[in-house]
């Protein structure tokens, strides 16, 4: 996966992050927003990938160091939705939110269906097609995340992590295609925690919604009503 910088107006640093790098999820993810858009089934992805960054003439004021920062953030959520998917662990997944996130109160209520069902999610694998920094500070961070899911298969509540078991336990889950998001992280209690999640044009498109609209501000609009929709 390549990182390169682009050109920057008087405002929040921004740092493109291109790659086609096919990246390993723990069961993280697809959750990581996108499955839950093709069936209303959740997918949790952990992201792992190696990269090589760079920063484009011309855009001397991003530091590469914030760019793989940040991108460490997201694979770290991802890591940690993984694991709380993986265990059907409601208290640690609703932790990865900041209070009061419509994205977290989404998550959590996907994840209870899937209990509900003797349900969990495993074998997800996202293709990162680009990843834009808009703003980094010490307690926020706007990522616009162009990815896509799949791979991801809905294993019976009872059947060992990570083996095949009886026929009629394991169903590959539906196919995503690509997808754009803008999420929004922010730093409380040491921990970076997702306020906000919703969809937008694709990183250069017009159409991107505002900043408004994250726990603490002023009002929810435009928050994705769905767990893991980036």
């Amino acid at each position: 996966m390549a990182i390169s910088g682009t050109h920057v107006a008087a405002g929040p640093r921004r740092a493109v992050l291109l790659g086609t790098a096919t990246l390993v999820l723990l069961v993280a993810g697809a959750l990581v927003w996108s499955v839950l858009r093709a069936a209303p089934d959740p997918t949790v992805p952990a992201r792992e990938a190696s990269a090589r960054a760079s920063v484009a003439p011309g855009a001397a004021d991003v530091a590469v160091v914030d760019a793989v920062g940040s991108l460490a953030v997201l694979r770290d959520f991802d890591a940690a939705r993984a694991a709380a998917w993986a265990a059907g662990d409601v208290t640690a997944l609703r932790g990865l939110y900041v209070r009061g996130s419509e994205a977290g109160r989404a998550d959590v209520a996907m994840l209870r269906s899937w209990l509900a069902r003797g349900l969990r999610v495993e074998q997800m694998t996202m293709q990162v097609l680009a990843v834009e920094l808009r703003e980094r500070t010490p307690r926020r961070i706007v990522l616009v995340v162009t990815d896509r899911l799949h791979g991801a298969v809905a294993v019976r509540a009872g059947s060992q992590a990570g083996t095949r078991s009886g026929a009629g336990e394991r169903r590959a889950l539906p196919q995503d295609g690509r997808s754009t998001r803008r999420l929004v992280f922010r730093r409380q209690g040491g921990q970076w925690r997702v306020a906000s999640v919703r969809d937008v044009a694709a990183p250069g498109e017009s159409g991107e919604p505002g900043e408004s609209g994250e726990p603490g501000e002023s009002g929810e609009p435009g928050e994705s009503g769905q767990a893991g929709d980036r």
